[in-house]
């Protein structure tokens, strides 16, 4: 069965071929826009995928590049279905910067984290997630923590689809002993753990405090990666505050080295089971 391809990665692979064709020309921004009557920052931000790009504008950068018929074709095609829109856009009410990622999460082939304070979305219950969602937003509409809920578990069938997302996270212990809801609702969470870490695409450790200090000690992060040798990773570092896409091969590789330390310390998986099976029994 073939994945639905996301718009938002497609909208960022057109943004990369975009800056690409403009250094092999060796342009400048600067010289990009004096041609084309636009400003720099338009050019920066179509190139950074800030902003979506129209089919004519895509047009006149590929005339300006003078790009050949059979590329072009393939980029006109490529800005026709990053404009497409995603299933969880009929939510118009999420924020821009949740819909972006869930646009990116739709088309990782896999996916490795670090999970700080609570377990990660895709591996949620429904009444755990409401109880997440719910101490987040402290001033929130009617409906909205029920539609966020919805949305939540529609991500989660990309663990169970034909070919599904390899998911591998590590828990700080910190996730496992944080009462989110009441110990009915954590003990149902952390069964749901036990099911999950027995699927062949999750993997689940635990990092036990007496672990101390460890590379991932500023918080949680997520490394995204895609199918397409066109689509390079990317790390995603959420704050109080808003959300960091880190896309730098330096960067992205640093966060690389990080997971890979967190897993020498973690406990092994089965190790792992054992551990969540005991805090499991303990609440009851």
């Amino acid at each position: 069965m073939r994945r639905a391809a996301s718009p938002t990665v497609r909208r960022r692979r057109l943004a990369s071929e975009l800056r690409r064709l403009r250094e092999r020309r060796q342009l400048t921004l600067e010289e990009v826009a004096e041609r084309l009557a636009w400003s720099a920052t338009k050019v920066s931000r179509i190139e950074t995928c800030r902003v979506g790009v129209t089919l004519k504008d895509v047009g006149r950068l590929l005339d300006f590049y003078e790009v050949s018929a059979s590329r072009r074709e393939e980029l006109i095609d490529l800005a026709r279905d990053s404009r497409k829109k995603g299933w969880w856009q009929a939510y118009d009410d999420l924020p821009t910067e949740y819909a972006t990622y869930i646009g990116l999460e739709a088309e990782t082939a896999s996916m490795r984290g670090f999970a700080a304070m609570i377990v990660p979305g895709l591996l949620q219950t429904e009444e755990y997630a409401r109880a997440v969602i719910r101490g987040a937003l402290v001033i929130s509409p009617p409906g909205e923590i029920e539609r966020r809920v919805e949305v939540r578990m529609a991500r989660q069938t990309l663990l169970f689809r034909d070919n599904p997302l390899r998911f591998w996270t590590i828990l700080d212990e910190a996730t496992i002993r944080r009462a989110i809801g009441d110990s009915a609702v954590m003990q149902c969470q952390l069964k749901r753990l036990l099911e999950v870490a027995d699927l062949p695409n999750i993997t689940v450790q635990v990092l036990p405090f007496a672990v101390g200090a460890h590379a991932a000690t500023g918080g949680a992060f997520h490394i995204l990666e895609f199918p397409q040798p066109a689509d390079p990773g990317v790390v995603f570092v959420e704050n109080l505050t808003g959300n960091l896409y880190v896309e730098r091969e330096a960067d992205v590789y640093r966060y690389t080295v990080a997971f890979d330390h967190l897993c020498a310390k973690a406990l092994d998986p089965d190790d792992s089971r054992r551990f969540i099976a005991k805090a499991a029994a303990q609440l009851g």
